[in-house]
């Protein structure tokens, strides 16, 4: 059985979520696992599902409301114990300062780019795994 990584994905908005999952396909890289997506649309779900635990990378909707994604990732940085890596989506390249405030380890720009999506998808998998190891 092939191993799997699961991406959870917060946005309020559906079309967003469904970007990230055409983006990612069945997995970013070669040399990364399946992914397995759980997607959120609040940001108590978020919350509650990290709680959970087995999470391996976390993507935020910086556009999302009433909770924007750059808010919450502070959040759940200092709230979850080993918290994944986080992915970030910004609505304008201006905004990675405040990708950086929010403590994300990586920041795309909306709409989703398949391609810099699943390189920045693909380079937090591979760290989590170096991490794991």
């Amino acid at each position: 059985m092939q191993p799997t990584a699961t991406v959870l994905v917060y946005s309020d908005d559906s079309n967003t979520r469904e970007q990230v999952r055409l983006a990612t396909g069945r997995r970013p890289a070669p040399d990364v696992p399946v992914v397995e997506f759980l997607e959120c649309a609040t940001s108590a779900a978020v919350v509650r599902e990290l709680d959970k635990g087995g999470i391996d990378v976390v993507v935020l909707d910086g556009e999302a409301v009433p909770m924007g994604g750059m808010g919450l990732c502070r959040q759940i940085k200092d709230e979850i114990f080993n918290c994944p890596p986080v992915l970030l989506l910004i609505g304008r390249p201006q905004d990675a300062w405040l990708a950086t405030w929010s403590r994300a380890e990586a920041a795309v720009t909306l709409p989703v780019d398949p391609v810099e999506f699943a390189g920045a998808l693909a380079s937090l998998l591979r760290q989590k795994r170096a991490l794991s190891a």
